[in-house]
């Protein structure tokens, strides 16, 4: 009866093991996985029914935030995309990027078997660790990366203090 105590013990933290790890994958995944709304049926290039019917809806657009001294960094992975589509905008402390990519082809001929591609709007929200001043923002977009420069607020700013000791 001691054995199957122990082994129930080991499969309970297992369980307890997984499930926050888990957890942990699923908020880690939720900022990176960017949901695309689908096209309009008008927008959609005439006889792909399968499209139609089975759209990519979920797509990765990886970014990341680096902060330094002066200024925040935003790098946002969207390949497939002109500059014109981005929308940028800072709502409080929260960068908020929109976009759409649209669904070009040059073969009108065949039938897809693999369509892993999303297409269509989107948005990403990514927090901001400090205050930024957004009259002097910058982004370009190149090579498939937005990149986005934030100098920070003299507020936002980190400020070492010297502390005395008598």
């Amino acid at each position: 009866m001691e054995a199957l105590e122990t082994v129930k013990q080991g499969v309970g933290r297992l369980w307890d093991n997984l499930s926050q790890e888990w957890s942990h994958f699923v908020g880690r995944a939720s900022q990176v996985i960017t949901r695309f709304k689908q096209l309009q049926r008008d927008e959609e290039a005439a006889g792909d029914y399968d499209l139609i019917r089975y759209p990519p809806r979920l797509g990765v657009l990886a970014s990341e935030v680096l902060e330094g001294d002066k200024d925040i960094v935003v790098r946002l992975e969207a390949p497939g995309l002109e500059k014109g589509d981005f929308n940028v905008q800072v709502l409080g402390d929260t960068l908020a990027m929109r976009g759409e990519k649209r669904m070009e082809r040059e073969r009108r001929q065949g039938h897809y078997h693999v369509m892993e591609c999303a297409y269509g709007s989107f948005q990403r929200a990514v927090p901001l660790p400090a205050a930024v001043d957004v009259a002097r923002a910058k982004a370009r977009y190149r090579n498939g990366v937005l990149h986005i420069t934030l100098p920070k607020t003299e507020s936002g700013r980190r400020h070492r203090v010297t502390v005395q000791v008598n």
